[in-house]
């Protein structure tokens, strides 16, 4: 466990924090406070950077699960060799560290201001590529910015540790202001800047912010040039073997430990946006409140552990304490979930954001003790802080791969939580045993490890009982709402009501109905395609939901095929138990692609159809602007024949309509439906009527002929055809020279400025109360 020079010392001995500043080294120490500022301001853009840039590389990816985690590993990686990078230049001797954080603050704005500009080119001759080649071309496009940011924490470790001879200390107050700084970034993003700026605009700011910082850094380092050149001067000349034969915690073991509470860390993080964006209903700012409070939680915990770097201790105390905390950060964190349940039955699910600072908190804490415990403050300390960043960021990937994308495909929710819960005490267990200590405090340890252990496996079942139930239902919650049946992917968790209703991560995606004379979700809207299309052939149908629509358009008498493109798999096992929609997936006229929906567009660049079908949910949802933004109705045009048509629902935002009636010349509202095309839509009341006349479904005819009723719901149904009006809520139609003109104050929703994602009337705690 350490290393051979080592011997086990006492638990009172001193050994790895070295004795307070004199008077006449607090020079030194004032000239270090400045780049805490600098560094806390550097940690916003950066964060900034992840938000924009993710979101612009889905645009062109895809935000299918295997696109979404392509992504983030390439920007993970990026950090960690970035990390290694920067601790490589922070070896060399008398070699001013300072500057290069400056230039590197400069090259970083200086990718930002042409980073969308990159990526737009770069996707006109990549998107819709295989996964491999996504990868190599996300990594491609962001692994020089990011490695820029991840070098910057090695590079000013190894200054500050120049200035103040403690790892501790600077690793802990470093990694804490920068982790506030992008913190508040992401409470800045989800309350007015993502709004006020759009994409383009806050990537602006970000570069405005680099750029700022990285000048402030060389200004003040040339004004003041001796004393830095001072402490370069000091160090080189103190740097001894007193200080690399203390006591340390063996590194490969530190490198170990770090991977994995990486590991436990981002794969909590995971699991809570699931829960989140099951709660919020897919709500855009509930995962940029998350992420704030988590990161926030992050730094105050890392802020925290500075208390305990300052002081003498030894290898074995920093241990304990290390394990102490991420037991405490398991218990806290597997409570998360059904503290969650019980706190929107009352009141806003936001009030659980305390509850995971404090976790975070915890989990924020080994990081800076580690280092402090297995890094001397030498001339190496930066190169190693930049190994034990890269296992913490490895760690990290993993937990986001193992959970997102692997277990979440097998287990439950509870399960997943017992997991994590598992993992994360059986680390505490084993950092004990590590720590070597005496008997009677090991066995406290192990008492505590034991109690967690029981009380997770004990309180479970109780604790997790019709947890989605509760997060769904909220204040309307009753033990008999209990879900017909439920499927959990990776993509996202599907449920099916009592009342047959489909609810897709949490918010409503339609009702398993095909018929019309009860049209309980209705599923007109699907058959009047027949009404405004003469011959619907060739259709693609973006998003499968409960199969009723499919169902309805997969039976028109014309169509010779029909493409299903759905992102989330679990809607399959569902429509597979239900007779009315079973047969979908055998109809040989059927082809169900799994993927995103942009994304396969962009892979058959040569498809065309007659009519496109999107059923699209909820405008305000995380990612709808790429569904329904003038960059994609622009997208789709190449793919509709000679007088094809788009038909998609706009949940009744006038944006929405303003945006698809300026896109395409001709345009028709079909009650909260918009169809809009390059050439005149002309409806047929008889061409209609015909069809529904002689319209089965498996045989089975929509109007049977034995209802004596059947004429007059035939004509019921077909006089639709004569009401025009502005009510979304009936089905009435408006002809799209009125609805330009009712909507010609709306703004036009683009890539850019996301629509209605981040729209400050958009409350969540009023949503889903």
């Amino acid at each position: 466990m350490y290393t051979e020079l080592e011997t086990l010392p006492s638990i009172d001995e001193p050994s790895i924090s070295v004795s307070q500043p004199e008077p006449q080294e607090l020079r030194k120490l004032r000239a270090i406070h400045w780049w805490y500022l600098l560094f806390f301001v550097s940690g916003f853009p950066a964060l900034l950077y992840q938000i924009v840039w993710q979101r612009a590389l889905f645009a062109i990816y895809g935000v299918n699960i295997q696109s979404v985690t392509i992504v983030v590993t390439a920007f993970m990686l990026g950090l960690g060799f970035g990390s290694l990078a920067g601790g490589t230049l922070s070896k060399k001797r008398n070699f001013p560290l300072l500057p290069i954080f400056g230039m590197v603050e400069i090259g970083t704005g200086l990718f930002g201001l042409a980073s969308l500009k990159i990526f737009h080119w770069a996707a006109l001759f990549s998107a819709g590529v295989p996964p491999l080649e996504t990868s190599m071309m996300a990594f491609a496009l962001v692994i020089v910015p990011t490695m820029l940011m991840g070098s910057t924490l090695p590079l000013l470790v190894a200054h500050t540790v120049r200035a103040n001879s403690n790892v501790g200390t600077s690793v802990s107050f470093l990694y804490a202001v920068n982790t506030l700084g992008s913190a508040a970034a992401c409470f800045c993003a989800a309350m007015f800047l993502m709004w006020k700026l759009g994409e383009s605009g806050t990537v602006e700011l970000a570069a405005v912010l680099n750029l700022l910082v990285g000048a402030s850094v060389l200004v003040c380092y040339w004004r003041t040039q001796e004393r830095y050149d001072d402490i370069e001067s000091d160090w080189s000349s103190s740097v001894g073997p007193t200080k690399m034969n203390e006591e340390r915690l063996a590194f490969p073991v530190a490198l170990i430990l770090v991977v994995v509470s990486g590991f436990i860390a981002l794969a909590y993080e995971i699991f809570w946006y699931r829960l989140f964006s099951y709660v919020s209903g897919g709500w855009s700012k509930a995962f940029a409140y998350l992420l704030g409070a988590y990161l926030a939680g992050i730094g105050v915990g890392s802020f925290f552990s500075e208390r305990f770097c300052e002081r003498r201790r030894t290898s074995r105390q920093f241990l304990a304490f290390v394990a102490y905390f991420v037991l405490a950060a398991n218990a806290v964190g597997f409570l998360v979930a059904p503290a969650l349940a019980t706190i929107v039955r009352h009141a806003s699910f936001l009030w659980v954001l305390p509850l995971v600072g404090i976790a975070a908190a915890f989990l924020g804490v080994p990081f800076p003790l580690l280092s402090h415990a297995s890094i001397p403050p030498d001339s190496q300390s930066g190169a190693r802080l930049g190994y034990l960043y890269m296992s913490n960021i490895i760690g990290s990937a993993l937990g986001s791969y193992l959970i997102g994308f692997v277990l979440m495909d097998y287990l439950s929710t509870t399960q997943i939580a017992m997991v994590l819960a598992f993992a994360g005490v059986t680390l505490g267990a084993a950092i004990l045993f590590a720590a070597g200590l005496q008997e009677k405090q090991r066995a406290y340890g192990l008492a505590a490890v034991a109690v967690c252990f029981l009380l997770i496996s004990a309180a479970s079942p109780k604790l997790f009982y019709q947890l989605y139930e509760k997060l769904l239902f909220k204040h309307f919650y009753q033990p008999a709402l209990a879900f017909r049946y439920s499927t959990e992917t990776r993509s996202g968790i599907v449920n099916v009501l009592q009342n047959d209703t489909v609810w897709g991560n949490g918010m409503y995606d339609g009702g398993i109905n095909t018929g019309l004379v009860r049209d309980d979700n209705y599923v007109i809207r699907a058959y009047a395609v027949a009404a405004f299309h003469p011959n619907p052939e060739k259709v693609l149908m973006i998003g499968l939901g409960s199969g009723s629509w499919a169902q309805v358009i997969a039976n028109f008498p014309s169509l010779q095929k029909m493409t299903i493109v759905e992102i989330n798999p679990g809607y399959l096992p569902l429509i597979a138990k239900d007779p009315r929609v079973r047969s979908l997936l055998t109809n040989p006229r059927v082809d169900i692609e799994i993927d995103d929906g942009r994304r396969w567009l962009l892979r058959h660049p040569n498809a065309q159809f007659d009519v496109v079908v999107m059923n699209t949910s909820f405008n305000w949802r995380a990612h709808m602007a790429n569904l329904l933004s003038a960059d994609f109705l622009r997208m789709v045009r190449p793919h509709l024949k000679t007088g094809g048509q788009l038909y998609y629902n706009t949940t009744a935002e006038p944006r929405v309509f303003a945006t698809g009636v300026r896109v395409y010349p001709y345009a028709l509202r079909v009650a909260n439906f918009l169809v809009v095309s390059d050439s005149p839509i002309v409806l047929d009341k008889e061409r209609w009527r015909q069809v529904l006349a002689n319209f089965a479904i498996d045989g089975i005819p929509l109007f049977s002929p034995q209802d004596p009723a059947r004429d007059a719901h035939l004509n019921q149904v077909v006089h639709l055809c004569d009401v025009f009006g502005e009510d979304f809520h009936v089905f009435a139609l408006e002809r799209g020279d009125t609805l330009r003109a009712r909507t010609a104050h709306a703004r036009t929703i683009t890539d850019d400025n996301m629509g209605t994602e981040w729209d400050p009337a958009i409350h969540g705690t009023e949503l889903f109360q």
